[in-house]
């Protein structure tokens, strides 16, 4: 698929995968993590979150459970929002919408994303949402992260959209001493639980600052501190917990790592040969025929 005929591909809802795009915009002391539960327990253990990234298929009849803001409100707000106008990119514009309102001292932007975001700031929503349509390097990486397929199917219909709000959704105020988490996290609850109903099938992770950085950064506050603060022996377990979770991270990003250069990798001509091989070795067709009857059998076994 050509970017430069303005064209976003589908890409995978994973974390690595989500990694990798914010570290490949060029932003510095961020990534995502994918959350399995809504304990507060396991929120604490991730802090500080600068965001939380809600996927899942969007249904006719759905409504936020707040109210849409007025552009003059985001503005006065400082909110930067960009209005949908682009398939293929839900998690990608969410993401992006953390990271270009996320004002804490661990995430570093960039050039590319301060660049766009200082280009397109006047703009209103639908035209901010066009700017990054138009985004040529935005674009780039995210197309870098499709999988390799054997065909490519140009669907002339494109589904519509989920983001088609004017603005951002106002769920609720937040008290003087409250996490917003604390507002948030009964909302996405109640959706969640309405979704597993239907069966519809949903992503929720989270970006946080780097784990390593945060981990690092602790265990310099742990060695510094007077002998008197904590015991020895305690101090000293905690930094070798923390040390155990940067090699954790550590070898979770290099899978990461292998995992996404694997997705990049176009396998095509390694399937075509092998099937050139089987065919000339006559084993194609009755592989063929295997296949087929033993999908054939479990089909009988579903319905028997």
């Amino acid at each position: 698929m050509s970017d430069s005929a303005g064209n976003w591909c589908l890409i995978e809802s994973d974390p690595g995968v989500f990694t990798e795009l914010i570290k490949e915009f060029g932003v510095t002391g961020a990534q995502v993590e994918e959350l399995w539960s809504l304990d507060a327990e396991q929120f604490k253990n991730l802090h500080p979150i600068h965001g939380l990234i809600f996927l899942f298929k969007w249904v006719q009849d759905d409504e936020p459970a707040g109210f849409v803001v007025e552009e003059g409100d985001s503005r006065q707000w400082n909110i930067f929002f960009a209005k949908q106008v682009i398939n293929n990119a839900c998690a990608t514009q969410a993401i992006l919408s953390i990271l270009l309102n996320c004002s804490h001292p661990d995430v570093q932007l960039g050039s590319t994303l301060t660049d766009f975001k200082e280009f397109s700031s006047s703009f209103d929503p639908y035209n901010k949402g066009l700017t990054l349509s138009n985004a040529s390097q935005i674009r780039s990486v995210h197309n870098s992260f499709a999988r390799q397929t054997l065909f490519e199917l140009d669907s002339k219909t494109p589904n519509k959209l989920d983001g088609l709000k004017d603005g951002p959704i106002d769920l609720g105020s937040i008290g003087p001493n409250q996490d917003w988490l604390d507002v948030v996290r009964p909302i996405i609850e109640k959706r969640m639980q309405k979704y597993s109903e239907g069966e519809i099938h949903f992503n929720l992770m989270a970006i946080v600052s780097d784990r390593q950085m945060i981990y690092s950064r602790e265990i310099e506050r742990l060695m510094n501190l007077p002998d008197t603060e904590i015991e020895m022996e305690a101090r000293q377990s905690e930094i070798t917990r923390l040390r155990m979770l940067i090699e954790d991270d550590i070898t979770k990003k290099n899978r990461y790592r292998v995992e996404n250069i694997r997705r990049k990798h176009n396998y095509l001509p390694l399937i075509v040969e092998l099937l050139k091989m089987l065919a000339q070795k006559g084993q194609l067709m009755p592989l063929y025929e295997k296949a087929k009857q033993r999908a054939a059998e479990r089909e009988a076994t579903k319905t028997s």
